[in-house]
């Protein structure tokens, strides 16, 4: 699909991988709007970007944005081209606790909330919108593409990570249903799946934890991700037309150890 001259939707595009894929969108002459509960750093071209800023658990929020984003794309004839969904949590909570008690409902809510039913939400009314844009010329007609955001965790979750795991299970599980759902409509969904990556997420991570990831998990290289390959995996998928529901991981070859 053409980059240049489309408009996406990326959620969480204030910081981190999100921040990371608006900024390459942005270089490859798309716009972009950006959801987030903060405002993305002002250094970005406002003539190619706006700013809604939300609660990815609230419906009436995401439903403001993509109208707000429809409109806006009526102003610049610069059409919607596809949904990057960033946003996301990741608590750490056992399912027993220490003090053996069990895994919090509120978390587990929340965690379901943020990360999979907002992720659902967005992109399910981002869709209604896609499906009615012109296709691309030539013979695939693409009308855009969905990408979801899963995680080494959909795979291999560390101890604490039974919510989040099931979150990313489940947008894992996503692609290829959706991918079949929306083919008559000339729309793809790819899953993203990276492994630890450079974020204010990670960066909390206690030194020891981060040490036995990179040491006992990753082949090579052996660190973390930086954000730009995530942002590179975006265009990736965004231009290649034959990817389309698959799940795509982004890991240095980590297959990450069950105990830290």
């Amino acid at each position: 699909m053409k980059i240049s001259g489309r408009t996406f939707i990326v959620s969480g595009g204030s910081s981190g991988l999100g921040l990371a894929t608006v900024q390459d969108l942005l270089a490859a002459d798309a716009y972009v709007s950006i959801l987030d509960r903060t405002p993305p750093p002002s250094d970005l071209p406002a003539s190619r970007t706006k700013f809604f800023q939300i609660d990815i658990t609230k419906l009436p929020d995401i439903e403001r944005a993509v109208n707000g984003t429809v409109e806006w794309t009526a102003s610049t004839s610069a059409p919607l081209g596809g949904v990057i969904n960033c946003a996301g949590v990741g608590p750490y909570a056992k399912v027993i606790n220490h003090r053996n008690e069990p895994h919090s409902l509120d978390v587990w809510d929340l965690v379901l909330s943020v990360n999979l039913t907002g992720s659902f939400n967005l992109t399910r009314l981002a869709l209604a919108h896609l499906v009615k844009i012109s296709p691309e010329e030539g013979p695939d007609g693409e009308r855009g593409v969905v990408v979801l955001v899963a995680s080494a965790a959909a795979f291999e979750g560390h101890p604490g990570q039974t919510a989040y795991a099931a979150s990313k299970g489940a947008l894992r599980s996503m692609a290829l249903p959706m991918a079949r759902d929306l083919a008559r409509h000339g729309v793809r969904v790819v899953t993203i799946a990276p492994s630890a990556f450079k974020t204010n997420m990670t960066d909390t991570i206690p030194e020891k934890t981060r040490q036995s990831l990179t040491d006992e998990g990753i082949a090579y290289p052996r660190r973390f991700g930086q954000p730009h390959e995530f942002a590179q995996t975006v265009r990736w998928i965004l231009e290649c037309p034959y990817v389309n529901g698959e799940t795509v991981r982004i890991s240095g070859a980590a297959r990450l150890p069950g105990k830290l």
